[in-house]
């Protein structure tokens, strides 16, 4: 497979980039982003770009991929709706529309979270956001998905770029395993959901909306 991966310094799209490199049966990843991932591998080719809702400057790259993880993302908290929806909803989408014109049958995972409002008419702001995003993926490719990860537990040297993350993250490790036990669809690892992403790159899923054990 050809890959192309959104957010690959955030938390999880560090997670699903390692999935990708490890995978026998991916032969290239194409890294897109605002800043370098600092990694070298032979699979991996990087393109950094300024404004990740301006995409014509890469649109021969995704040409014929087979699979794009949109992993992308910002925290809501201090951000007003429009700019947490500049993020959140006009860049996935930007990059939706684009591989429906130039790879139409490629798979599409936008990664959204627990909570998502796919009725886009909730109190929660992220919420809604981020259902408008979904709904639009789905809209635009027939392989589009949407994944709802609850808690992620980052695996294999995966870290956080924000401080207070870091921090919870450290706590929360000794008592990952019962975590894990007590809340099996709503807790998960960086390494299990890069797999479970690949899998429906590989096989489809008869859920578009993913979440709990169909991200273990």
């Amino acid at each position: 497979m050809r890959v192309v991966v959104f957010g690959a310094t955030g938390m999880v799209g560090q997670g699903v980039l390692r999935e990708c490199l490890v995978a026998d049966d991916v032969t290239s990843v194409l890294v897109i982003g605002r800043t370098p991932t600092g990694r070298q591998h032979p699979k991996l080719r990087e393109i950094t770009i300024p404004d990740v809702g301006e995409l014509a400057g890469v649109r021969d790259e995704l040409s014929g991929v087979d699979a794009c993880f949109y992993c992308l993302g910002v925290s809501s908290l201090g951000l007003d709706e429009a700019t947490y929806t500049r993020v959140s909803y006009d860049y996935p989408v930007a990059a939706a529309r684009l591989l429906a014109e130039v790879s139409p049958d490629a798979t599409f995972v936008y990664v959204s979270g627990l909570g998502t409002d796919s009725s886009e008419r909730g109190r929660v702001m992220w919420a809604r956001v981020k259902g408008r995003a979904e709904n639009a993926v789905l809209g635009l490719l027939p392989n589009g998905y949407a994944a709802r990860p609850g808690f992620i537990q980052p695996t294999h040297d995966v870290v956080s770029k924000t401080r207070w993350y870091r921090l919870g993250y450290a706590v929360t490790r000794p008592l990952f395993p019962v975590l894990r036990r007590l809340f099996p669809n709503q807790v998960t690892t960086t390494d299990l959901l890069g797999r479970a992403m690949l899998r429906v790159a590989r096989q489809g899923s008869p859920r578009r909306v993913l979440s709990g054990r169909d991200l273990a």
